[in-house]
């Protein structure tokens, strides 16, 4: 069974101008019986679960009541953000904890640095009751980031694979999952439409369904991965029409390119009034879910249909 959780950038606008609070994610979930919820840490402003610590053990208590697994996520590896992320995890109950690295220069400087950052992960949860999370975020190829995986030797530190976040980096998503695959354990589902940038690939981010990537063939790809059991734990939701991206590799860069600083992503609402865009966003992600499940849906009744794998 595919595992289905609601992630909290399909309500990054709602959380930003609106009223909506990381307990509010949990009844969304639950209501559309989903098997979790993944959420930044910073989800709420002033009531997240970063800044409002005194809201950790009602929304954990909470999720344990509606029977949802929780993974708490953060915008950065260095150690203070880290630590930081891993005291939410515990106080919430989360079962894990996703990051990727926003380090700035050359490749070399950036892999290196955040092979440290990785070396650092069994100081930060001595018990090795955390898994980690190092998602491909827009700069580093899959390559790159299954070596630094494999090199950490860390049996809690694993990839999480986003459907669109390669193109910036030069890479097709099916190339990306190829690379990744051994180490994949969560998935961010999302449609995006690729944008040429300055000699590479930006991306926008769409309705799902509407965008440049293969979902079904993606779906598939990662559903086979594992021998005696499903190796990806976790499919989040993670709707996130309007998010746009740029390039951050071009063809021909050389071995040692420069890889540029970036801020934690973010949505620009457009112009307009606010109220009927925080209504739109709602009903992207009732739409993704929709259109998700449909897909699947289809697939499994293919399945059946011609069980046989190709030759």
């Amino acid at each position: 069974m595919i595992r289905l959780f609601a992630h909290a950038y399909a309500f990054h606008l709602n959380f930003r101008f609106g009223s909506f609070r990381p307990r509010d994610l949990l009844d969304w979930a639950a209501l559309r019986n989903l098997q979790g919820v993944k959420i930044h840490v910073e989800d709420g402003g002033s009531q997240s679960l970063l800044a409002a610590p005194a809201t950790r053990l009602p929304f954990a208590a909470k999720a344990r009541a509606l029977g949802l697994e929780v993974h708490v996520e953060t915008s950065a590896s260095d150690r203070a953000t880290l630590a930081a992320a891993v005291a939410i995890a515990r106080d919430t109950g989360a079962t894990s904890v996703r990051f990727y690295p926003r380090h700035a220069g050359r490749l070399s400087e950036v892999l290196s640095r955040t092979a440290a950052d990785l070396a650092a992960l069994p100081d930060l949860d001595p018990e090795g009751r955390l898994d980690f999370l190092l998602e491909q975020h827009e700069d580093l190829k899959g390559a790159e980031l299954a070596a630094l995986v494999a090199a950490a030797g860390n049996p809690r530190l694993s990839l999480l694979f986003d459907f669109a976040n390669m193109l910036n980096a030069d890479e097709t998503p099916e190339a990306a999952l190829a690379a990744m695959a051994p180490h994949i354990t969560d998935v961010h589902i999302k449609d995006a439409i690729a944008i040429p940038d300055r000699g590479g690939t930006g991306h926008r981010a769409c309705a799902t369904g509407q965008g440049d990537i293969d979902l079904a063939g993606l779906l598939v790809g990662l559903l086979l991965l594992g021998e005696n059991r499903p190796q990806v734990r976790a499919f989040a939701l993670e709707e996130e029409a309007g998010y746009t991206a740029p390039a951050f590799r071009i063809p021909g860069e050389g071995p040692d390119p420069m890889i540029a600083a970036r801020a934690p992503s973010e949505t620009d609402p457009g112009p307009g009034p606010l109220g009927p865009r925080l209504a739109r966003e709602r009903a992207e992600a009732e739409a993704q879910l929709t259109h998700i499940r449909a897909l699947l849906a289809a697939l499994t009744a293919a399945l059946r249909e011609d069980p046989a794998p190709p030759a």
